[in-house]
């Protein structure tokens, strides 16, 4: 294949595709024609006719507004993407989207936008393909084989999740991540000079990172860097790949303005009549390149077909191995319903000491359940006991120390689940979740089933003060599509939390969990945790009014209720550790639980605007606070901030006198 002349066709394809719509990012794409050319056109082992293939060289576009070049490569390769998806890039319908869609595009690894995500999603691909080795490879088997390649720009590595994420691959030594750096010295404002002045280069060896350089407009140089990458199996390699932003455009190479606007009809008119293009063609396809599709399917088959003899050997050799591969990548559990026995009645625990008793007792059954704590894995109990950690060298561990690097975390996480073999957890406080949502509503759009566990959940973490003590957090977390919240009451809601979790394999689950001691709820013959919220006391005498409630917020709920019978009225109280699920209950069931005709006054330890939505046209309140914390113990806080059993008393008596 001619490598030069695919760049070429790479080139005026990402040029005329966003000339075609007047909508794009054409600079980066035709600055990295060459690059595109060297990895799927040469370098990278992959096979258009199964994008999904086990042992494929994975590729992120961490820099996803290049995505037309994405796109370009892929159907030039033989993907499905059309030349129509091309002509439409960006337009509804087309699967040529304005940043890569994972699930969406055939050849599409995970789906990039937010800057540095894409590198940060890298470093936990090829810590997968580490682990998978570490469990699968035998002797003469190397069943899992393959490289990493990230293509990242300027502003990836200038968000601080790329620092985060590149600073964990170099103390893993992960020796099969490539990133390559389009060096083009441009961002939407102007040159890097004005912002961007540090040495990549340095900062990149400091991580512990090989580090070449090439020119990204030279083929030779560049297979030559990739080459010297692929030799080096103890660092992940940086590629400073000195490039052009808009390469080839006759005025504009090399300007800002290229970044994120089309060239204009008479740029790339120019631009195809210097390359040899027919200039009033749109998206031409040269006959030199006719076959280049058939070469790359015939190329990428013949090697998954070598792949696949050596893996029906390994599986013949070992048939337990084989069964566990399958298992692993086809999301299968084993039954758990003994977990939702495993607290005795009684069990008085902090939600967060049961979760780690739980997450012990599931690791036992589930052995790709692997994850780790931002360096707070003994404050969230996080840890596998009894299992090694990921180290340097020895990636057969299950538990990850991910230092104090949430946001990181949270990507690796997410590019470890897309990696297919291992079920994936991380843990932190909840008031730390601010600095990894961008990765959770990555996890939530990829339909990734990761599970977060964030711990001190409310302002009763007391002493640590105001800025560790969650109010508005569990609110906005509930507010992310596809993420499921769970905010449970006790220990055994805790355990069905945790299993809910593990079966919910479209989506990620936020578990969020209490410092302090709870008591364990006496729950009603039938009740059903899977509806997300049900009655946990029934009223005494004639109902005046309902008490809806999470986590530790229900035995507080508990205890005002009995004060307020004292005074002859009913109360009921619902426990509700996921809202959501219970406002997707069918009508009836949500009535007989929270009648429309009651008052009811939802209580919780923070913001609680979301509770209104229990009853959009009935009289319902919300007991909680507007305002942040304050230094103390957890429960002189509540004292300070009115939040008592006291107060919760004093309103509902209120509500069912006014």
């Amino acid at each position: 294949m001619n490598l030069n002349e695919i760049a070429k066709v790479l080139r005026v394809w990402s040029a005329d595709a966003v000339e075609l719509v007047k909508n794009g990012h054409p600079g980066a794409a035709m600055g990295c024609a060459e690059i595109a050319s060297a990895l799927y056109f040469d370098a990278m082992r992959h096979n258009p006719e199964n994008p999904s293939w086990a042992n494929r060289d994975r590729f992120i576009m961490s820099n996803g507004h290049a995505s037309v070049l994405l796109y370009a490569a892929l159907h030039l390769a033989g993907y499905d993407v059309t030349m129509e998806d091309l002509r439409t890039f960006r337009q509804l319908g087309s699967k040529a989207t304005a940043h890569p869609e994972y699930g969406h595009t055939a050849g599409v690894e995970t789906t990039t936008g937010p800057l540095g995500q894409g590198i940060a999603n890298a470093v936990g691909m090829a810590i997968g393909e580490r682990m998978a080795a570490a469990r699968f490879n035998r002797p003469g088997y190397d069943v899992v084989d393959h490289y990493t390649y990230v293509l990242v720009g300027d502003g990836d590595l200038m968000e601080g999740i790329s620092a985060e994420a590149s600073s964990f691959a170099g103390h893993l030594g992960l020796g099969k991540l490539i990133a390559i750096y389009d060096s083009n010295q441009i961002t939407i404002e102007g040159s890097t000079d004005i912002t961007f002045t540090e040495s990549v280069k340095d900062r990149y060896l400091a991580y512990g990172w090989q580090v070449l350089e090439a020119d990204g407009h030279d083929l030779e140089d560049l297979r030559q860097a990739l080459e010297a990458a692929k030799a080096n199996e103890n660092q992940p390699t940086l590629i400073i790949a000195h490039t052009q932003i808009a390469k080839g455009a006759p005025t504009k190479a090399g300007l800002p303005e290229t970044h994120g606007s089309p060239l204009g009809e008479e740029e790339v008119r120019k631009l195809k009549q210097a390359l040899g293009f027919p200039e009033d063609e749109v998206l031409y396809t040269p006959e030199g390149i006719n076959g280049v599709a058939e070469q790359v399917k015939q190329r990428g088959q013949e090697q998954e077909n070598q792949w696949q003899a050596l893996f029906e050997a390994w599986s013949k050799e070992f048939p337990e191995l084989r069964s566990q591969w399958d298992a692993w990548l086809s999301k299968e559990l084993p039954d758990l319903g003994e977990i939702l026995e495993m607290f005795p009645e009684g069990t008085n625990l902090a939600t967060r000491a049961a979760s780690g008793k739980v997450l012990n007792a599931i690791a036992k059954k589930v052995p790709n359940l692997v994850g780790g704590s931002a360096d707070l894995s003994p404050s969230n109990q996080s840890f596998l006991h009894g299992e090694k950690t990921i180290t340097r060298g020895d990636f057969s561990g299950r538990n990850f120390n991910f230092g104090v690097r949430e946001h990181a975390m949270g990507a690796i996480l997410n590019g470890l689940a897309l990696y297919g073999h291992f079920r994936v957890y991380g843990a932190t406080f909840l008031v730390f979740s601010d600095y990894l949502r961008h990765t959770i509503r990555l996890s939530a759009l990829m339909n990734l089933p990761v599970t977060y566990i964030f711990t001190h959940d409310s302002p009763y973490v007391g002493e640590d003060g105001p800025t560790h003590q969650p109010v508005e957090t569990t609110e906005s977390l509930r507010l992310i599509p596809n993420l499921t919240v769970f905010r449970p009451a006790d220990a055994e809601e805790t355990a069905w939390s945790w299993v809910e979790a593990m079966r919910n394999t479209q989506g990620p689950t936020a578990l969020i969990l209490s410092r302090q001691t709870l008591p364990a709820l006496s729950k009603k013959p039938g009740w059903d945790f899977t509806r997300g919220g049900y009655i946990v006391k029934e009223e005494q005498n004639e109902l005046s009014i309902v008490l809806v409630a999470a986590g530790s917020e229900v035995s507080m709920a508990l205890e005002a209720a009995q004060q307020v019978e004292k005074a002859g009225y009913g109360v009921r109280v619902v426990s509700m550790p996921n809202r959501d699920a219970f406002l997707d209950q069918d009508a009836a069931y949500k009535n007989e639980v929270v009648p429309e005709e009651v008052p009811t006054l939802a209580v919780e330890f923070g913001v609680g605007s979301g509770w209104y939505s229990l009853k959009p046209k009935g009289h319902i309140e919300v007991f909680g606070i507007k305002r942040f914390g304050v230094s103390g113990s957890g429960s002189d806080v509540a004292k300070h901030l009115g939040f008592t059993v006291e107060a919760l008393t004093q309103r509902m008596l209120d509500m069912i006198n006014n």
